[in-house]
């Protein structure tokens, strides 16, 4: 959603989808937002295999962004568009627990900082919101795990992996990740339009798929290991991709397959 437009559309489409009876959460990054505020107020960042390493001086800023007007206007957009949603961050009852995450493999750990990895989801929570006709709308901004040492830690953590553990846990239907490309793209730059879980590990292993778009997909593959029916990488720059992907593909449900990747097993 790289335009207020899009953003607008986006909105509508959840209202829409809302109204032909379907359950949707919305899991949301920002880091343009997140960007502009750590250059407003002086606080260096950098990043490590597309995550973002995360200091408390970087949380504190990432959680006023994700958790304050991002957050609010998503949800307040959807309002506006006749849908029903409720804006929460992963802190809220507990929604998003979560252990250190540390990036590299092997000997060669990159310590993160509070990077979070979602160990434990209050489906409880995002279910009687559902059950409600509500959309929750989620900032991946998590807490420690109940009982540990790090409860009381504040964690970022990347949208993927947390919309990408939220789908899993619920055993959704699909799990949209929004980009701003046009889906995975082969070393020609060229459109991959359906990828297995094994393609994925191919093409990081070769270095087709690099940066930010190895947790999209890495977390892809992971909710479909844990039910998901498809994972759809998705270009979000195309008008009511949300609406073209949801509703095409027939009885298959495998998306247009014109606006991005699909991911299966």
């Amino acid at each position: 959603m790289t335009t207020p437009e899009l953003a607008s559309l986006f909105c509508q489409d959840v209202a829409t989808l809302q109204k032909l009876g379907l359950r949707i959460v919305v899991v949301h990054g920002g880091g343009p937002m997140i960007n502009a505020m750590l250059e407003k107020v002086g606080v260096e960042s950098r990043f490590e295999g597309g995550m973002r390493v995360s200091t408390e001086e970087v949380v504190d800023v990432a959680a006023m962004v994700l958790s304050g007007s991002v957050n609010k206007n998503i949800s307040s957009g959807i309002s506006q568009a006749g849908g029903r949603a409720l804006g929460l961050s992963g802190r809220d009852d507990a929604l998003l627990q979560c252990e250190k995450l540390w990036g590299g493999s092997g000997d060669d750990k990159i310590d993160l900082g509070n990077v979070g990895q979602v160990k434990v989801v209050n489906t409880d929570l995002i279910n009687q919101l559902l059950d409600a006709g509500i959309s929750p709308v989620i900032a991946p901004i998590g807490m420690g795990c109940k009982g540990q040492e790090d409860e009381s830690v504040v964690y970022n953590i990347n949208a993927d992996v947390a919309a990408g553990r939220i789908a899993g846990e619920l055993k959704a239907a699909r799990v949209l990740f929004l980009t701003d490309i046009a889906g995975v793209l082969d070393k020609e730059m060229k459109l991959l339009k359906s990828l297995s879980c094994d393609d994925i590990d191919n093409l990081i292993g070769d270095e087709t798929i690099t940066g930010g778009m190895i947790p999209k997909v890495t977390y892809a593959t992971d909710a479909v290991k844990l039910g998901v029916q498809g994972a759809f990488i998705t270009d979000g720059r195309v008008p009511h991709a949300l609406l073209n992907e949801i509703l095409a593909g027939g009885e298959d449900g495998l998306g247009s397959g014109e606006g991005g990747t699909v991911v299966t097993l």
